[in-house]
């Protein structure tokens, strides 16, 4: 039994409870844990050992945010001394700036006699120890930021295991200063407040805000920053260093709390000199006991041990907060890896299984145009209005009627085209006969002027057809781009054919035009009749003797001169007449019908672009050999597909080994992060 004259004392910086028993006339000190260690162990080491395994498997670099301490100050606020503190280490320290890259410090609790201390940057390891900590971070740091004053947000991690040190991940980052000093850049402050912008936005950030007992904290730029990304400061735990330094008003400031700490203050005395760890927390644990303003300051809210201990417990409650979240993000990443990786193309072993893919992919290719230039099915396309080609299509041929149907200017006077190639074709006969060979003259020169428009109009839609073609086709070989220039030139070769023989075609519906004068469309003569109808008065108006008009309004021409048409004969004028309202009555027939056959000729030959030709002959060309051997070039993996793969197998593999992490852990601390 335990004796009854047993003494316990449990000391505010120590986690041990000493019980001293007498048994046996002997005496027996047996140390026990106090009850926040055993909630420590039982409860927030699963926490830390489970972050801390996230952070070994990298899982950050996928994306996913873990939950972390950042260490922010304005410049000589005593950063580096509250971390060398924690650690129980030496860190750079002087005057300027020591901290110019971000440091990641990673401490845990070891029972080995014997620390371990390495560093981690740029894909290297390097080992050190605590007596040459400093020197090796300066040279770190001396490798990635340059040897001058300049910062990088390029991390250095230092991992520390030592017995005594607290189980936390924190991130010490470079003072903030406002004036570059000699071999600084200009924009320092910039710099440096765009990398803790960085480090302290995510809600997962624990923001740990050192400020000097010296100077009044509602200025510090620190604290200004971290207000920006917490408004509350349910997140943000601030230090208060120096305090041996400033201890008037210092209770009324902490107490006071003008500038929104949500977490709270600690109040510590940093080491001085060449104090060592354990006289610098002898001196500190004096301080707040015997200084008359000072121990006024409640003791959970001062000291080394004290800001150890909240720094754990707020990381494990974030942790609890967080857990689920990023369990979350694990399950959607590693999906999305999954899904990517298996839209990669399979490795071809033969060649048996590269055509067989070849195939599949011009297979869709030829579905996919199917629905777009002949269905009006752009459902594969939403997004992307120029691909929905039926409708571009139709508007193409709308705005080439309107374009071939718009009325020239005419620059000659009125009838003298008419009556110069009557003259030219007048023969021996009666007169009031209109000779066919001046009406087909006059036509043929009506058709050499639009000549080139549906020839420009069908090279403009086979362009345009290569687009959709060439586009559609590196959808489907996005994943082999081994031959995806290939396919495409295949496309682009069967598209040059097609226009080709398009235009040749094009330009023969419009040579038809010139070869005779007919139509059965019954509109030409009642145009006509309509047209003549005001001969005898045009006739009249041109000879007056009278009145001498100078215009004279005909329906369709509107006010059109004549008064240079009087020194002609009235049979000349009637014939010039005539013939006018016979070529403009036709015209009118012609220039739609090669609109119709145009738009019956693009159809017919979309239909057989996408039915029959364009998966025959595409194919053709890429299986032969003197076409590229597309075939045999299937099976070469390119440089950046298999870079992508690989990249993506070592994702899903860290994705499934962090998920088997957090599973274990997850149902255990359901809720921890509430209470």
């Amino acid at each position: 039994m335990i004796s009854s004259k047993k003494q316990a004392a449990v000391s505010k910086s120590s986690s041990l409870a000493i019980v001293e028993t007498n048994t046996d006339d002997k005496k027996v000190v047996v140390p026990i844990e106090a009850p926040i260690v055993s909630s420590y162990n039982d409860r927030i080491r699963p926490l830390l050992d489970t972050v801390d395994r996230l952070r070994n498997l990298n899982v950050m670099r996928e994306g996913i945010q873990l939950p972390t301490i950042v260490v922010v100050g304005d410049q000589s606020s005593g950063k580096s001394s509250v971390l060398e503190s924690l650690a129980g280490i030496s860190l750079p320290r002087g005057q300027g700036i020591c901290t110019r890259v971000p440091l990641v410090m990673r401490l845990q609790k070891s029972s080995s006699p014997e620390p371990e201390i390495w560093l981690e940057y740029s894909d290297k390891v390097v080992p050190t120890d605590e007596e040459h900590i400093a020197k090796a971070i300066c040279a770190a740091t001396d490798v990635i930021a340059g040897s001058g004053k300049g910062v990088s947000d390029a991390p250095l991690t230092l991992h520390v295991k030592k017995a005594g040190v607290p189980d936390i991940t924190m991130v010490d980052l470079p003072g903030i200063t406002r004036v570059p000093v000699n071999g600084q850049p200009e924009n320092i402050y910039e710099q440096i407040s765009a990398m803790i912008m960085k480090y302290i936005k995510p809600q997962e950030s624990i923001i740990l805000n050192v400020l000097s007992a010296t100077v009044d904290f509602t200025t510090c730029e620190s604290i200004r920053m971290s207000r920006q990304v917490d408004k509350t400061g349910e997140r943000t735990l601030a230090v208060v260093t120096k305090a041996d330094m400033a201890p008037e008003g210092l209770l009324q400031k902490v107490t006071a709390d003008d500038v929104s700490i949500g977490l709270g203050y600690v109040c510590v005395r940093n080491r001085i000199g060449e104090e060592t760890y354990e006289e610098a927390r002898m001196q500190e644990e004096l301080l707040f006991r015997t200084h008359p303003m000072l121990s006024l300051i409640d003791d959970e809210i001062v000291g080394i041990p004290v800001l150890a201990q909240k720094l754990m417990l707020i990381q494990a409650t974030m942790i609890g907060r967080c857990l689920p979240e990023i369990v979350r993000k694990i399950n959607m990443k590693m999906e999305t890896a999954v899904l990517e990786l298996n839209k990669l193309p399979m490795v071809m072993a033969s060649t048996g299984e590269a055509l067989m893919t070849l195939m599949d992919i011009i297979g869709s290719a030829k579905e996919s145009l199917l629905k777009i230039l002949i269905q009006g099915d752009f459902s594969e396309f939403p997004d992307e209005p120029k691909i929905h080609s039926t409708a571009r299509l139709a508007e193409m041929l709308s705005q080439f009627s309107d374009n071939l149907q718009a009325q020239p200017k005419d620059v000659t006077e009125f009838l003298m085209d008419e009556i110069k190639i009557l003259d030219e074709c007048k023969c021996v006969g009666l007169p009031n006969f209109i000779p066919r060979s001046a009406f087909m003259a006059v036509l043929s020169q009506h058709v050499d002027v639009i000549h080139m428009k549906p020839v420009e109009f069908i090279r403009k839609i086979w362009d345009y057809i290569e687009g959709v073609l060439i586009s559609v086709l590196s959808k489907y070989s996005e994943n082999f781009p081994q031959i995806q220039s290939s396919i495409k030139r295949a496309g682009r070769n069967l598209i040059t054919k097609i226009k080709e023989q398009s235009v040749n075609r094009v330009s023969e519906i419009v040579e038809m035009e010139k070869l005779t004068d007919y139509t059965c469309n019954p509109d030409y003569m009642k145009t006509w009749t309509e047209k003549t109808a005001a001969q005898q008065s045009f006739i009249h108006a041109v000879l007056s003797d009278v009145k001498k008009p100078e215009n004279f309004s005909l329906t369709g021409f509107g006010d059109v001169k004549i008064s240079h048409l009087r020194k002609y004969h009235a049979h000349l004028l009637q014939q010039a007449f005539d013939m006018k309202m016979r070529i403009t009555s036709y015209w009118t027939i012609v220039l739609r019908r090669i609109v119709d056959n145009l738009a019956l000729y693009l159809q017919f030959s979309v239909k057989n672009l996408v039915n029959t030709r364009f998966q025959k002959e595409v194919v053709a060309e890429m299986v032969d050999p003197r076409g590229g051997g597309g075939v045999e070039r299937m099976m070469e993996e390119s440089p950046s597909v298999a870079s992508k793969r690989e990249k993506l197998k070592k994702s899903v593999k860290l994705l499934k080994e962090s998920k088997d992490v957090v599973a274990a852990i997850v149902d255990q601390t359901s809720g921890f992060g509430d209470r």
